[in-house]
């Protein structure tokens, strides 16, 4: 295999690792970001915390995955975007480790304080890694000060840009709607009607946040700056997410969450299509810019990277889908059904 199709590869296959953690963690951290509003009492948010109780943190490996993954094949590209966000990851990685210490102590004691406590923990902590991923993204998209040693030369008051914040903003509503959606599909009873009630006023808040950052993102030109033009793929984005819509208000609950995972889908695809062959854009000159080329490990690293993908990659991916075959059935708030 060539270099440059090997270089090629790695950055669709950085690209698939993103949206599958996209896709997946996203009803995640919607369903950890709606705990303490759809579950009013304890046994309630028992039951929605056993909804992604059994799958969660091996969705939370996609993203290790794909930080591995930029590591191994573009290290310029890791060093630069650690380095220079790495307050921002920081804060990231403080969300996650309070998401995962609520999930595993919540229920270490009965009293109601402390499982409150540990509730407002999981959404916290849902909530952070969703803002700051959004805002990550857009920056990537609208390009960051980058000087001509791959230095980043910003800070963090540099990302919280009007861009950022609104990219922020759209991804913890559009996680919020997929996990609603997808608590529609796994609870029962009134904790089912509360899911399908608030995906209805979350859907409109969506809707109107995605397009408001595709306005931005076409006036400003952030489409034309890469050498592949996304087409029709941010149109078709657009287009399942509202008809999400019309699938929430009849309660077609498979549906509608189908229509919002294309929605993510198509929007990585389109950020990665948009910026391809740069992975980092340089706002401080054109020239400084990082691109798959420029950034990427040796052709003998790739290859062998190419080599053990292609043997793990399919064992991990039809496990994950064994084990959401195995953890299919809906939840009700029956304490027999329910696992402490």
């Amino acid at each position: 295999m060539s270099y440059q199709f090997l270089q090629i590869l790695w950055f669709i296959l950085i690209a698939v690792l993103w949206i599958g953690f996209y896709f997946l963690e996203g009803f995640d951290f919607g369903v950890g970001m709606l705990l303490p509003f759809i579950g009013k009492k304890d046994i309630e948010r028992r039951a929605i915390i056993n909804a992604i109780g059994p799958t969660w943190d091996g969705n939370e490996v996609w993203l290790l995955t794909a930080g591995g993954a930029t590591f191994a094949a573009f290290p310029n590209w890791y060093a630069t975007m650690f380095s220079g966000f790495y307050l921002a990851l920081f804060l990231l990685l403080v969300g996650l480790i309070i998401r995962g210490i609520s999930f595993e102590y919540r229920s270490k004691d009965a009293a109601p304080q402390w499982r409150n406590t540990f509730d407002w923990m999981l959404a916290i902590g849902s909530f952070l890694p969703a803002l700051l991923l959004g805002t990550a993204f857009a920056n990537l998209a609208q390009g960051v000060p980058i000087n001509g040693k791959m230095m980043f030369t910003g800070n963090l008051f540099t990302l919280l840009n009007p861009y950022g914040l609104l990219g922020g903003l759209t991804t913890v509503a559009v996680f919020l709607l997929h996990g609603a959606n997808f608590l529609s599909l796994k609870l029962d009873g009134e904790l089912r009607a509360r899911a399908n009630k608030l995906s209805k006023t979350l859907w409109i808040v969506a809707s109107v946040l995605y397009i408001a950052l595709g306005i931005y993102t076409y006036v400003a030109g952030f489409w034309a700056r890469g050498i592949v033009n996304p087409g029709f793929i941010p149109l078709a984005s657009l287009a399942v997410l509202l008809a999400a819509g019309y699938f929430i208000n009849r309660k077609m609950e498979g549906w509608a969450f189908i229509m919002v995972g294309l929605n993510i889908v198509l929007t990585q695809i389109t950020f990665f299509s948009m910026t391809f062959p740069n992975v980092m854009l340089s706002t401080t000159d054109p020239a400084n810019s990082l691109t798959i080329y420029n950034a990427s490990s040796s052709q003998y690293t790739l290859t062998v990277m190419s080599i053990i993908a292609l043997i793990f990659v399919p064992i991990i991916l039809v496990y994950q889908g064994w084990t959401y075959y195995m953890f299919r059935k809906r939840i009700t708030t029956d304490k027999k059904t329910l696992v402490y």
